[in-house]
């Protein structure tokens, strides 16, 4: 029997008209499997119920695991990431790309020494503040992008946090995505957030993919399914990937025959 044709966004990058999307910061959530395809070619393994909607990730030492379970608030923690140590969260319109900085770092071992994350932010124009608590916080050029590391008003725990929060007047905002990290997150997982967060390159979205199409730039791309067909075989076989300028059409889809 063969498998009826059923319209899903899992047939993607078939399936539409992609776009390069800048910022990649407002470009909305994409698709999950820039993340979980790389955890999975690095030997992590589905432990999910096939009959709940959901994605349960755990490496092969048991040491890190990754859920995503959709809700109805977007803004809520859809993506969590646990160790024994540690644990991180992302809100459902959370660009995969910038998630999966973090998570691919995952597979790598850490670096000595364990960088710092604020030289990264000022080098892509930041602004960086720190208190007398020792509070730390730096904000993108836009005015609505943050990334905080704070103390509770209660007690000197420090935990990290990135954010996307847009005015509606009068004092008033609507949140487009937020992360959340406890103080015991190795450092290196978080230089690589936020390396991520402030990459410039644009990000491949649907026309109407975005959750506030006034905020982003999209240019529609000269490859379609080949190019992103290609990125994403590489990223199953656990192969680098690096940001490069777009190839002309039939150079992309030769390629892809090769590949396949």
């Amino acid at each position: 029997m063969t498998r009826p044709y059923i319209v899903s966004k899992a047939d993607d990058p078939w399936s539409r008209i992609w776009f390069d999307t800048s910022p990649r910061h407002l470009a909305g959530p994409g698709d999950p499997r820039h993340v979980t395809q790389a955890l999975r070619a690095g030997g992590w393994k589905n432990y999910a119920d096939p009959d709940f909607p959901h994605v349960v990730l755990a490496s092969p030492d048991f040491r890190h695991t990754l859920v995503l379970e959709p809700a109805a608030d977007t803004y809520s923690a859809w993506w969590r990431i646990s160790s024994q140590r540690w644990h991180a969260s992302f809100g459902g319109n959370t660009p995969a790309e910038i998630i999966a900085g973090f998570t691919d770092a995952l597979l790598h071992p850490a670096p000595a020494p364990e960088p710092d994350v604020w030289p990264t932010l000022q080098a892509a124009d930041w602004t960086y503040e720190r208190d007398e608590r020792g509070n730390e916080s730096a904000r993108h050029p836009d005015g609505i992008t943050t990334m905080e590391r704070r103390a509770t008003l209660t007690s000197d725990y420090f935990s990290w946090s990135a954010d996307v929060a847009l005015p509606t007047g009068l004092g008033g905002h609507q949140r487009l995505w937020h992360a959340y990290f406890d103080d015991r997150t190795p450092r290196h997982l978080l230089a690589a957030f936020a390396t991520a967060l402030t990459d410039p390159a644009p990000v491949p979205r649907g026309h109407y993919d975005v959750p506030h199409s006034h905020l982003v730039t999209q240019v529609e791309r000269d490859a379609q399914g080949e190019q992103l067909a290609a990125a994403r075989k590489a990223r199953r076989s656990g192969a680098p990937t690096t940001h490069t300028v777009p190839a002309p059409a039939a150079e992309l889809a030769s390629a892809a025959a090769r590949g396949r």
